[in-house]
Order: C-alpha cells, then structure tokens, then sequence
C-alpha cells in the first residue's frame, strides 16, 4: 500500500516537470486569497517568466573523469556510514516537502515555531517561495538529465517509495537544496541575530540529499545557487517584499510571547553534528 508521503511524491514531481512546484493546504483568509495550481496546491510569487534560468546560470554538470566527479564521488561513498544513525533519520525527515510538517525544518535554527496559527505570514513565505525555488531549477533539471547516484550506485535511499519518480526526474541541481537555501536565506533576513544557526541548517538541508542517496554533492552545490538566485529575483516582487515586511514584525512579536519550537532540538543538534566531510 502506498503511503501518504508516497502520493504526496507522485503530486510533486509532475507538478514541476509540467511547470508548476507547490505545496501547501488552504485553510485561512489569507491563503484563499492565493492562487492554487488544482486543490491544496499554492501557487509561488512569481510568474513562469520570471523565474531565474537554470540552464543559463549554471556551468554544465562534472563530466566523466573530472575532478568534480571524483568529488562526488568521494562525499557520496562517505555518506553510507551514516546509514542507520541519527544523521540518516534527519535527512529522511529533510526529504519530505509537506506542510505543515516540513515548516518544522527551520525551528531550531529559528528559536520559534513556525505555525500557520502564530506565524502565517512567515509560514506561507515558506511555502510559496518552495515553488518558485523548486521550479527555478527546472530548466537545467530537463536538460542535463544526469543520473541520480542511488541509479549508479544500487545503494539504498531514504524514501524508497519515491525510487521510480527520483528516477525520472534530473539530479542537477538538486531542488530540495536550492528551496532549503533559500528559505535560510529568507530566515536570515527576518531574525538576523541568528545567522549562523539558521545559515548552517540551509546547508546541512542540502547535505541530506547527499546522505539520502539521491543527489551528488555537485548538484547541491548548483541548488544552492539557484537557491540565492531565486531570492535575489524574489526582492523585486511587490508581493514578496509585503509578505516579508510582515513576516519580520511578526516574528519579534512572537518571539516575545515565547512560542518555541515544538520538535526536540537537542536531538536535531545532535543528529547534524555528523558531517559528510569528515572522514570515517
């Protein structure tokens, strides 16, 4: 029996390859007031037209018998033995794109709980800047087509219900590092006090997709480029600067009546202290 993740997958991935990445779930005035792509699905700020080009901005993926591909090659073998440790769980929680659950990515880093309740203008810049990062690196994705490492590899992965989608759909870059990028940069300029851990989660939200199996370490690297090029489109957007400017009051109002984050952040610290640079 397929599982919800599984379903959830299966909207994702043809939504992007048709032209459109979003998630969410209607519910509030507000959200109404967005347009949603088919039921529960958002729309982002910007129009097709301008979202940065993938295929333009990046430099072709490594080739065969590069220095790149033996980087990948290298931070790949040294991610499987985080297998089975709390490093492999975190990044299978990483690997899923679904509100509300997915909101809880950033937390900790933010010292808050990011909710549709007490923070819904920060929520919904969270969702709606998925789908305009998720599908600026989709040019690029459809064009390289580069095979996923779990396909080369035969190793396993972190959600194996999503193996016939994954490999469908182009490893370079990697969406999920380009939206977690973006979305650390986006937090950065709304609680500037907490740079570092906030930074420091993008990255390691990209490292999961290396730990995932699922990506090379070259196509994070190329996610978070069109992660910062999203966000520098992004400023320019009326609707997107609004939504930020509440997103920033909201925040220091919530931050004095104490909602904090409702996962254990210990654990996660925890969890992102293993590293996939540093060797065995």
């Amino acid at each position: 029996m397929r599982t919800t993740h599984f379903r959830i997958a299966r909207w994702i991935l043809p939504m992007l390859a048709g032209l459109v990445l979003a998630l969410g779930c209607s519910g509030s005035q507000k959200q109404s007031s967005v347009l949603e792509i088919r039921p529960g699905i958002l729309a982002g700020y910007l129009a097709q037209e301008a979202l940065p080009d993938s295929q333009a901005i990046l430099a072709p993926p490594p080739k065969s018998g590069s220095a790149g591909i033996a980087l990948d090659d290298e931070v790949s073998q040294r991610s499987f033995v985080l297998r089975n440790t709390l490093r492999w769980e975190q990044a299978t929680k990483d690997a899923i794109l679904m509100f509300p659950r997915t909101a809880e990515s950033f937390s900790c880093a933010l010292g808050i709980a990011i909710t549709e309740t007490y923070t819904l203008h920060l929520y919904l810049l969270l969702r709606r800047t998925l789908a305009d990062t998720g599908f600026s690196t989709y040019t690029a994705k459809k064009y390289y087509q580069r095979k996923r490492p779990f396909l080369l590899n035969q190793e396993a992965i972190c959600t194996p219900d999503e193996v016939e989608f994954l490999a469908e759909n182009g490893s370079y870059p990697s969406a999920h590092s380009a939206i977690g990028w973006a979305w650390a940069l986006i937090l950065s300029e709304i609680a500037p006090e907490r740079v570092d851990a906030i930074l420091i989660r993008g990255r390691t939200f990209g490292d999961s997709r290396v730990i995932c199996n699922v990506h090379w370490y070259s196509d994070v690297v190329a996610g978070r480029i069109m992660g910062a090029a999203t966000v520098a489109r992004l400023h320019a957007d009326p609707g997107f600067q609004a939504e930020l400017k509440a997103a920033k009051a909201e925040y220091a109002a919530v931050r004095t009546r104490g909602h904090k984050p409702a996962g254990d952040c210990e654990l996660e610290a925890d969890a992102l202290m293993y590293e996939i640079f540093r060797k065995p």
